[in-house]
């Protein structure tokens, strides 16, 4: 498979690694120095795009790909409010598209068990959920979109939560989101639901980016000779 990788920074450099020993080739390479190199010609070249840019790039390198009907997997956080748009972009063009907040195989079974305990939990009033995410100082964008997932899974399951908010949230119906930012932290996620007698608790701790980096080429492999939208639930059979 010929691999175009948009976004060559820790995330990029692990994909391409971990895309090598799988056997698959990397064709093109574009950052913000090279930019201009992500072009319908260069793209041509390619079966499937990997993006991992970040919020200001992101829409503007998934329409490219689009157009050129290249299918791409997208790891991007902080651009989801334009997600319809891309979708458009994807469906008109006839390819295929992949999101998700997280690519790890651990991490989305980690988001299957958030939703069953937060539909048990929700007829347990005496319980309160809260979140926690602790990241590297490199991570720009506050709460993650690991933890953002989660949240919305919570809320989903539990009709006493209208939003969520990144704070120490004293409002009934409000969850709260805690971020933190330490190095070195690659990526910790913590749901708990404490009461006056107990609390119960989920974690998911990753040790290195191998993991995203194994689910995004999975992923990838998984796109190639399909249309349409797709999440993590249909590449792992969820």
């Amino acid at each position: 498979m010929r691999i175009a990788l948009l976004g060559y920074g820790r995330m990029g450099k692990a994909i391409e690694a971990v895309a090598i020993k799988r056997n698959h080739q990397i064709v093109l390479k574009t950052g913000s120095q090279n930019h201009f190199d992500l072009t319908a010609d260069n793209l041509s070249q390619t079966d499937v795009a990997i993006e991992f840019t970040g919020a200001s790039g992101a829409l503007e390198n998934l329409l490219i790909c689009a157009k050129a009907k290249i299918p791409v997997v997208c790891g991007s956080t902080g651009w989801l409010h334009n997600f319809d748009k891309a979708v458009g972009a994807f469906e008109e063009n006839n390819t295929a598209f992949v999101y998700a907040s997280n690519y790890s195989i651990g991490v989305n079974i980690f988001f299957e068990l958030n939703k069953k305990l937060a539909a048990l939990m929700s007829a347990h009033p005496e319980y309160r959920p809260g979140l926690r995410e602790t990241h590297h100082t490199g991570k720009k964008d506050a709460p993650s979109g690991t933890a953002i997932t989660l949240a919305e899974q919570i809320l989903n399951e539990n009709p006493s939560f209208k939003s969520w908010a990144n704070a120490d949230s004293g409002k009934a119906d409000e969850l709260s989101i805690i971020s933190e930012r330490v190095d070195p932290a690659p990526g910790t996620h913590e749901i708990i639901y404490k009461s006056t007698v107990d609390d119960i608790q989920i974690i998911h701790t990753a040790h290195n980016r191998e993991g995203f980096a194994v689910g995004a080429v999975l992923a990838a492999e998984f796109l190639l000779g399909k249309k349409g939208i797709y999440s993590m639930k249909d590449v792992l059979g969820f």
